[in-house]
């Protein structure tokens, strides 16, 4: 069985300090990733988001930290790559019919 998650980068407004940064990393955590019973491995430049159990991250917890990324203003941009296999990267996603 596949599991899906998807990569995550962030690219800070300039200027934005160091402690900034780490209370977005904090409140990003608590109010979008673990809520939706997901975790996010990575730093705070990049990573990978998949489900906190087995199993795979649904379009619409995508679409839910998406929509609270939009709404930071410590971010300049940031990128939420699509749905993709968890552990075989390389592999096409299975597409349910």
């Amino acid at each position: 069985m596949q599991e899906l998650g998807f990569e995550l980068s962030f690219q800070y407004k300039e200027g934005l300090d160091e402690a900034a940064v780490a209370a977005f990393m904090k409140r990003f955590a608590a109010d979008a990733v673990e809520p939706n019973d997901m975790v996010y491995g990575g730093c705070d430049e990049y990573g990978f988001i998949c489900l906190a159990h087995r199993g795979s991250v649904s379009e619409e917890q995508r679409a839910t930290v998406d929509g609270w990324l939009k709404q930071q203003p410590e971010l300049a941009g940031y990128t939420a790559g699509p749905l993709m296999d968890a552990w075989y990267p390389d592999q096409p996603v299975n597409v349910k019919v």
